[in-house]
Order: C-alpha cells, then sequence, then structure tokens
C-alpha cells in the first residue's frame, strides 16, 4: 500500500467508522456467535501471497462484526461506559503515524511536554491540590497510564518501595523478601478485582474489609484492622480508597481514611476509575474532598470523558517515590536533558509508550470544559429518568443510591435466582445489554448510562423491553 492508495483506503475507513457510530442503533448490541466462531471463517494459516485491500474490507462485515459487542450502542448498558469521540479517534490516526515511543524526554519531547501540560489543565478542571500538579514547581505531577489496574500497582509498588527503605534505616540490612512478608494494604470489599490482583502482583497481602450500609468503608473499620495487624507484628503500608465501585457506585469515606493514613504515615492512594470525570462538575466534585490527604489520585477520561481507550490519568504527589521505585537507568536510554522534564519510564510499569497526550489534547480543546461538563450531567440525568421508571413501578426495587450513570435495581420480594432469570431473559432477547452484581448476598441488575449517544428515548426503549421480559419471567415463575 503507497501513499496514493492509504489515502483513499483511508478515506473509505473513515467513512466505514462514521456509517458505523452514526447507525449503531440498527445492529443487535450483543453477538449471537457461539465460542469458535471465528476460526471457522478464516484460513488455519496466514496467506503466502498478499491479498487485495478490498477482499480485507469486506472481512469487516463478515468476520469481524458478527462477533462484535457493540459498547457504543446506546442499547449498552452493561459495566461502565467506554469513551469514543471523533476528536479522539483523530488524534490516535496521528499518533499511530508518528509512531514515536515516549520512554524518555529525548526519545520525542514532544510525546513527554504535552502530557506533563495537558495533565495540569485536567488536574485544574478537577480542582486538585497545587502538589499534585507538575506547574508548581514541586515534587507533583501527572502521567497518562493504560488502565487504572496499572495504576494501582504503581502505587502499591512505589509504596512497598518507600517502605523498604525506611525498614532498612531503622533496621539494618534485611533481605527484602523477609521485609515484604510483613506488610499488608488494605481496600473495601466493594473494590475493584484490579486491587486484589495488584496485591497478588506485588507480593502483598491485600485485606478486604467490610463497609458499611452505603458500602463505604469507614476510618474506624481501617483503624481496627490496622491495630490488629501492628498487634501481630505486621507493618500497613497501603490503602486504596475507592470512589465510585463497581458493583454499585459507591463511595469510600475519603476524608476519614486519608486522616487516619497521614497519621499512620501510610499511602493513600484513590481509585476513581469510573466516577472521577464527573469531578469536573462543581456539583460532583465535593465526593473528591479529601483527595489532599492521598499520596496518589486516578481516574479513567478514557470511561467517560470521550477519550477513547487507554488513557487513564494517574497524579502523585512526590514523583521521587515512583522514580526511585521504578528507575533502572542503562547508558543507551540515558541524555543530556535528564532531570529538566519527566523521563515518564520512571513513572510506569511498561518503558514503551504511546502518544496517548494527543486524543486528550484533541478532547479539551474540541469540546472545552462547558461541554464536557454538560455531557456528564446529560448521562447523569438520564440515570435518574431510569431511577423514576423503576420506582413508578412497584414489582422493582432501587438497590443503593443513584449518584452518577448507574441504577442498581431489582425484582422487588424475588429470589436471586428469578432476578437471575430476568437478566438471562433480556440478555438472550438481544435487543439490550445488561449485566448483574451482588453485594452481601443481593443479587441485582445494574443499568449503566453508556454510550455518549444515548437520549432519552434509548432509555425509554431500555425500560419498556425490561418490562416486557419482567412478564415473562414472572409468569413462567407463577407457572412452576
Amino acid at each position: 500500500m503507497d501513499a496514493e492508495e492509504f489515502r483513499r483506503r483511508g478515506k473509505e475507513m473513515i467513512d466505514y467508522v462514521a456509517d458505523y457510530l452514526e447507525n449503531i442503533r440498527e445492529r443487535r448490541v450483543f453477538p449471537e456467535v457461539e465460542p469458535g466462531y471465528l476460526r471457522k471463517l478464516i484460513p488455519g494459516e496466514a496467506p503466502e501471497e498478499g491479498e487485495s485491500f478490498e477482499n480485507i474490507f469486506k472481512d469487516i462485515e463478515r468476520v469481524i462484526m458478527p462477533g462484535v459487542t457493540h459498547w457504543h450502542s446506546p442499547h449498552f448498558h452493561a459495566y461502565f461506559p467506554t469513551a469514543n469521540s471523533y476528536p479522539a479517534i483523530v488524534a490516535d490516526i496521528l499518533s499511530d503515524a508518528i509512531g514515536c515511543i515516549g520512554f524518555t524526554w529525548a526519545s520525542s519531547p514532544a510525546c513527554t511536554e504535552l502530557e506533563v501540560v495537558v495533565l495540569d489543565w485536567l488536574g485544574k478542571m478537577l480542582d486538585l491540590p497545587e502538589s499534585f500538579l507538575a506547574c508548581s514547581g514541586g515534587t507533583g505531577g501527572g502521567v497518562i497510564q493504560g488502565t487504572a489496574s496499572e495504576a494501582t500497582l504503581v502505587a502499591l509498588l512505589s509504596a512497598r518501595a518507600r517502605e523498604i527503605f525506611r525498614y532498612k534505616q531503622t533496621n539494618g540490612h534485611v533481605d527484602d523478601g523477609v521485609i515484604m512478608s510483613k506488610f499488608v494494604a488494605y481496600c473495601s470489599d466493594q473494590a475493584h478485582s484490579s486491587v486484589e490482583r495488584a496485591g497478588l502482583i506485588a507480593s502483598i497481602r491485600m485485606r478486604k474489609l467490610p463497609t458499611d450500609a452505603d458500602c463505604s468503608l469507614r476510618g474506624q473499620t481501617l483503624r481496627d484492622a490496622i491495630n490488629k495487624d501492628r498487634a501481630q507484628g505486621l507493618i500497613p503500608i497501603f490503602v486504596c480508597a475507592t470512589l465510585g465501585t463497581t458493583p454499585s457506585c459507591a463511595f469510600d469515606n475519603v476524608k476519614e481514611l486519608g486522616t487516619l493514613c497521614q497519621g499512620e504515615s501510610i499511602w493513600m492512594h484513590i481509585d476513581a476509575a469510573y466516577a472521577g470525570s464527573a469531578f469536573i462538575c462543581p456539583e460532583f466534585r465535593p465526593l473528591l474532598d479529601g483527595v489532599e490527604l492521598a499520596e496518589s489520585f486516578n481516574f479513567n477520561p478514557h470511561k467517560w470523558l470521550k477519550v477513547n481507550f487507554d488513557c487513564s490519568t494517574m497524579w502523585v504527589k512526590d514523583s521521587n517515590l515512583l522514580t526511585e521505585a521504578f528507575n533502572v537507568d542503562p547508558l543507551y536510554l540515558k541524555h543530556d536533558n535528564q532531570g529538566a522534564m519527566p523521563d515518564y519510564r520512571h513513572w510506569h510499569i511498561p518503558l514503551g509508550r504511546r502518544f496517548r497526550s494527543l486524543k486528550l489534547w484533541f478532547v479539551l480543546r474540541t469540546y472545552g470544559q462547558k461541554e464536557l461538563q454538560n455531557y456528564i450531567r446529560k448521562d447523569v440525568t438520564l440515570a435518574h429518568q431510569f431511577e423514576g421508571m423503576v420506582v413508578a413501578d412497584d414489582r422493582f426495587e432501587i438497590v443503593g443510591k443513584v449518584v452518577m450513570g448507574l441504577v442498581c435495581f431489582r425484582l422487588k420480594n424475588a429470589s436471586n435466582a428469578t432476578n437471575e432469570r430476568l437478566l438471562k431473559a433480556i440478555n438472550a432477547d438481544g435487543r439490550i445489554h445488561m449485566v448483574p452484581s451482588e453485594v452481601r448476598g443481593v443479587y441485582f441488575l445494574r443499568f449503566a448510562v453508556c454510550a455518549s449517544r444515548t437520549t432519552e428515548s434509548d432509555v425509554s426503549f431500555a425500560w419498556d423491553v425490561i418490562r416486557e421480559l419482567t412478564e415473562s419471567v414472572l409468569k413462567d415463575s407463577d407457572k412452576k
């Protein structure tokens, strides 16, 4: 493919993408294929000779689309959103074309410097304390990670490195493995599975602590756990507080947890993967109060801020704690301007990194703060619209409080099995797609406003589908 054919094929693909997104409501949101479907549609070996692009293009619809779950369909209400927008897609094209691997400032200065600046832009939109901003002149700053899972792991590994250093200062040389065997970290029993997984990878025991009636981790619960572990000779080093949990969008009490962590010299990391985008709105910003007590904070613009995957933004108060944990400095990666700007390879797990700040820059400039705020508000309003429909039907009940764009609900006075049959009927029907959750043994359905194109009519359509299938499920239950 030469430049001229690339121009032609690229325009064809742009048209295809635009048609796909603009007409996505016409596609069944969840595929009907069986596992292994794709292998039957393509040869068992790569072709000996190259094929025409026409043949490749035809196979998008024949091979790929039948097996796609359409996350950007307004009928997709599962998990949490995955963001998308035309400016972000265009920015990724430019990023792919430049193709730099921005591990140091010298490897592509623009890649590093734009990331520093737009993370300060976004941090100011969130009203983060100056200590988290590079422009403050201190040791703080932001970095784009691939996912919130990576951000949590980076924070935990940095806390581990800090505590090993502290221990050796007090106790002299001790094998790292012996020291780590004493470490313990904490999260709520509602925290994302990636937090527990970070503990497994870092070889740090992770305590999952019980939450209150609102599924919030409170300071006294953490205090009791710390006291118990210290009495057994363990060393608490890390707390992951969640703002907007995956099961029900609950919020840990960051002020209580943070005050305790500061007093105990424990690293508190805040995971706001989904809900963090909403904090650009003044009415939701109080949910982030207490962030000044944290060592690190993370959320995913690639969930709810029109920036397509992957773009997970993380801020730290003291970047030295990251660079000291991950600094390996071979001669071939050194350059004459080290220290003048961040070398982001010291801020995360991988060495290589894409020019991800371009899409954040494009999105922030295209929409501006006001339009992004209105977009968040629109989705929250739609969630409350759905909540009102659920409340008006005496067969259902709301589970938890509706704060963001997630509504948790279930059939009232019905067994978990009946609610599970309802969800299976909804997904088998295929007109909308949802997933369940369970808290303290109670099974419920999650309705998330996900696609940027979701409207009031889409929410009403989803409720009509749910009511229709509910009648069928309840009739079958009565027969049994």
